[in-house]
């Protein structure tokens, strides 16, 4: 396994961490940009670009319940619940705070045909504002941006909201299963994803933006499965010998995540197929690859720790960018190879930001918060 000794930036505690799954983490935060860019093109999921980045939100969700049930699973004789919870707040909130308020910032410059943002007052987007910084979701027809979606100033703080759930979830209940009860909890919530998956409406798991039932059940088996099976996976864990692990699992992350359409509007099953096979074997099988893979040289360290740095803050800055861009493409009636100029600033710039905020805000304010709330004065 590859550890190195760092803060507790990922998991609240001094505990050693893995490199390599902190820069498949960064990754998959860039495919999601990407994806997120090729929507200004798609008319729907059926012909989008990049086409299954949505299954990042999966692979997020089984690292998670991997890292934390590695972080915390021994530490429950001396941690309490709000102990834990103040934890993952400090680790999450921040960038929740950050995320809206760039998207409140950017809003006014996001108008197109697909949502007129001119007719939003300014106490409207305040509000707005304000209830996305809690991470409290805006209902169908009550949100500013017309779509339906729980976030309209950025759109990917729902998994935010499922992550939370997952947590609230883990402390209060999962934590107390044995493993067998865990493994039976894993098979019937991945039953349920691949039910929602091949026999749903949608042909695929790209659900969970929306509380409307559809989406909300989409997005909530996401986490279930997802997340418990990252946690039973850190239980069984038994690192095997991978070499070469990181490069590895990352083309296979980006070839999983940028695979075209299958199947089409005819035949939904094919896809929702794809993605059962992608949450139910690849995502664990490169999690655990992942975690048993050693680092041997520094340029692969630099690369898996700037990648991880940047992976959190990269997923909660760049969408309001999206929108943008978005925006600007729709306006100007502008192919993908006309605005490729536009494409590239994007990612990079969301990058660099995300870098910035990290640098600036992320972790100066994790940092004080744990100093201020936790007992142990550990981030």
């Amino acid at each position: 396994m590859s550890k190195t000794p760092i803060s507790s930036a990922a998991f609240g505690d001094t505990k050693p961490h893995y490199m390599i799954l902190d820069g498949l983490r960064g990754v998959a935060a860039i495919m999601v940009v990407w994806f997120h860019i090729f929507e200004a093109y798609a008319t729907s999921h059926l012909d989008q670009k990049i086409n299954h980045g949505y299954l990042a939100v999966d692979f997020f969700f089984i690292l998670s319940g991997f890292v934390i049930g590695y972080a915390y699973d021994d530490r429950w004789k001396t941690m309490t619940v709000k102990d834990f919870i103040k934890r993952r707040v400090i680790r999450l909130h921040p960038m929740v705070v950050m995320g809206a308020v760039i998207g409140a910032v950017m809003f006014y410059f996001q108008g197109c045909p697909v949502w007129d943002v001119t007719k939003v007052t300014v106490a409207a987007l305040l509000l707005a504002t304000f209830v996305n910084a809690l991470l409290i979701p805006a209902t169908p027809g009550t949100e500013i941006r017309g779509l339906g979606e729980m976030y309209p100033l950025n759109g990917p703080s729902w998994s935010l909201f499922f992550e939370y759930i997952g947590n609230i979830l883990y402390a209060l209940i999962i934590r107390k299963f044995s493993t067998k009860a865990l493994a039976v909890l894993v098979v019937a919530a991945g039953c349920g994803l691949a039910a929602f998956s091949i026999f749903g409406p949608y042909g695929d798991i790209c659900a969970g933006f929306s509380l409307t039932g559809t989406e909300f059940t989409g997005g909530f088996f996401r986490l279930l499965y997802a997340f418990s099976a990252g946690l039973l996976l850190s239980r069984v864990f038994k690192p095997a010998r991978v070499r070469g692990a990181f490069w590895k699992c990352s083309l296979l992350v980006i070839i999983l995540l940028a695979v075209p359409r299958l199947g089409g509007a005819d035949r939904l099953w094919m896809n929702g197929l794809y993605d059962t096979v992608c949450f139910a074997l690849f995502f664990p099988l490169i999690v655990y690859w992942g975690a048993s893979g050693k680092i041997t040289d520094r340029y692969t360290n630099r690369v898996c720790k700037f990648l991880g740095d940047i992976s959190y803050p990269l997923y909660m800055v760049h969408y309001p960018f999206i929108y943008l861009y978005y925006g600007w493409v729709k306006n100007e009636e502008l192919t993908f190879g006309e605005s490729l100029p536009g494409a590239l600033a994007v990612v990079v710039g969301s990058i660099l930001l995300a870098y910035i905020c990290l640098k600036l805000y992320d972790e100066p304010v994790r940092r004080y918060l744990a100093n201020r709330f936790l007992k142990s004065k550990k981030r």
